[in-house]
């Protein structure tokens, strides 16, 4: 006798779990950095990306926040027209161009970034330290399992 499969339940199915967990907070931090900042959330990370003082163009920016190409290109052309993003010429390659915090840019980042930080905070207030190195492991696991999983065979 061949035992039948458990129903879905998605109360505790994963990726529903994780989707829920993810808006939530999202709702969260873009409530937050709308009102403070009139930032959206991609273009929140945008800016914390090119934070980190690398220019980078936007398909790099695509590739390291894991956003679509249309949300990113929106994105940093209201960051430019805002002043907010300087774009260059690239030298390697003449189709794209690099993209830096300008100086109101950088200014904007050192304000938004403290109130990133202190968002997280509070999000993990209730977790244990080893809580905080256990979620942050288990995320990378999710994270590495979907990438394995979503690969094709060539």
């Amino acid at each position: 006798m061949t035992q039948s499969p458990s129903p879905l339940r998605l109360e505790t199915f994963l990726p529903y779990r994780l989707s829920i967990a993810s808006n939530r907070v999202s709702d969260l931090v873009a409530e937050a950095y709308g009102r403070l900042f009139a930032l959206s959330i991609p273009q929140w990370r945008i800016i914390a990306v090119l934070g980190e003082g690398v220019p980078l163009t936007q398909l790099a920016i695509v590739s390291q926040t894991v956003m679509d190409k249309m949300t990113v290109s929106r994105a940093v052309r209201s960051l430019v027209d805002r002043g907010v993003i300087d774009r260059a010429p690239h030298a390697d390659d003449k189709r794209s161009q690099l993209l830096a915090l300008s100086e109101p840019g950088r200014r904007l980042y050192e304000s938004v970034a403290p109130a990133a930080l202190a968002i997280e905070a509070s999000l993990l207030e209730g977790f244990s330290h080893a809580e905080i190195a256990t979620l942050e492991a288990s995320l990378a696991k999710l994270e590495a399992a979907s990438l394995r999983l979503s690969r094709k065979p060539t």
